[in-house]
């Protein structure tokens, strides 16, 4: 038939409930918790991102179910110029949807376990375990990518683990039941506080606080994908996300606000260094958590090479008919994430691969929402249930600010960063 696709490749099963959770858990709990809580603790962001889950929602229960997410949503709304934002989103995702951030942090955490060092003049030790580590994702999703679904299942459900166990220590520090030794003295840098530093912590928040997205993306894919979106999704984000800023307390109560301030990529390191001393625990658990942004770039990789092939059904992508291949896709994404890992200087790449990563979907958000609020206010017309506005304003404030922000002054401590990403 005209306009029919062509058949696919399928997997073998359907992702079922334990695979649905762990897509959620895998991207929910990446490196945002254990690479940045020092951004984290000052702006919790756990309604607003409970409002950007709901707008997700609300769009994939009205829509049919469908691969792509955002980008159905978009082409939803914004019919016109044609095609225009269908080109936009497949950009952003393409090019932008790397997993560079989580790669590096996985090589950190295992070279900073083997090695014992935290920092390297130019860290091309974990750059190239980072570049193995998608490698290995996107290997395993093209040669037995039921293997990989099994794998990531394993891995999501080791995190919650992983992060009861930091709120367990954290707990037992404050109640006494754990001594920590006296700490060093950090010495205190002055700091100034501007749009731009705001804008930088609300990106960070929301980087730390994704993935309730990511089950919209391959929604064809599941066994239930309406028991998915109004029970599964909905649970695990909540579940995670109370575990998580419970998690942050920890970190808190065990490590100094000036060394948390300052920890970087590491602070998981250190904060098991502060319980457990310089011993076989505070290397393991560095080795663990390695593998645990494992389980994040492996879901991330096959949810965003199911997006890119529904973006090559409908020929956003350059030869999209080349594209119309799960496996070229894996590829295709390993490619770009691997240029963004090894192309910038080391000592920045963490905070620029981030805010390079999370700053355009800031715009896709503040799209949709403005899309959310027009169909309620046009719900006649548009055949579209009109409810609260509360959530799609808070949300689209939480979006807009952020973009404003962002473009005031900028105090960027690297002149790299300054020249190649501050605006």
């Amino acid at each position: 038939m005209p306009g029919s696709r062509p058949a696919a490749k399928k997997r073998l099963h359907k992702l079922g409930t334990l695979s649905c959770i762990s897509v959620i858990t895998n991207k929910k709990i990446g490196t945002g918790l254990f690479s940045s809580p020092s951004i984290i603790f000052k702006y919790f962001g756990a309604i607003i991102m409970l409002s950007g889950l709901l707008i997700h929602l609300e769009y994939a229960l009205k829509l049919p179910f469908r691969n792509g997410g955002e980008k159905n949503y978009l082409l939803r709304v914004f019919r016109r110029p044609k095609g225009l934002f269908g080109c936009v989103y497949a950009f952003q995702i393409v090019f932008l949807g790397f997993r560079s951030g989580n790669s590096f942090a996985f090589g950190k955490y295992l070279w900073y376990a083997i090695s014992g060092n935290q920092a390297d003049d130019n860290d091309w030790p974990s750059k190239l375990i980072g570049v193995g580590c998608i490698k290995f994702c996107a290997g395993l999703q093209i040669k037995r990518s039921n293997q990989g679904t099994t794998l990531f299942n394993f891995l999501g459900m080791f995190k919650i683990l992983i992060l009861l166990l930091i709120i367990a220590i954290g707990l037992f520090v404050a109640v006494g039941l754990i001594k920590l030794p006296p700490s060093v003295p950090v010495p205190v840098f002055p700091t100034q506080s501007s749009p731009y530093s705001v804008a930088v912590a609300l990106l960070q928040v929301v980087y730390s606080f994704k993935g309730w997205e990511n089950v919209n993306y391959v929604l064809q894919e599941l066994e239930d994908p309406y028991g998915a979106l109004t029970f599964i999704a909905l649970i695990s984000v909540l579940q995670v996300t109370v575990l998580y800023l419970i998690g942050v307390v920890s970190y808190l109560i065990v490590i100094p606000k000036q060394e948390l301030l300052s920890s970087g990529v590491l602070v998981a390191g250190i904060f098991f260094n502060k319980v457990f001393g310089e011993y076989i625990t505070s290397r393991l658990l560095p080795i663990l958590i390695s593998f645990l942004t494992l389980g994040n770039v492996m879901v991330v990789s096959f949810a965003h090479s199911h997006v890119n092939k529904e973006l090559a059904h409908e020929n956003y992508l350059p030869s999209s008919q080349y594209f119309d291949d799960i496996n070229k896709l894996l590829i295709l994404h390993w490619f770009v994430t691997v240029f963004i890992l090894v192309a910038p200087p080391s000592a920045e790449i963490y905070e620029f691969v981030v805010n390079l990563y999370i700053y355009p979907g800031t715009w896709i958000n503040l799209a949709l929402t403005i899309g959310i609020i027009y169909l309620k206010i046009n719900s006649d017309q548009e055949n579209w249930n009109r409810h609260s506005l509360l959530l799609g304003a808070i949300f689209s404030i939480q979006n807009s600010s952020t973009t404003v922000l962002w473009a005031g002054r900028s105090r960027c401590k690297s002149r790299w960063v300054e020249d190649h990403l501050c605006i």
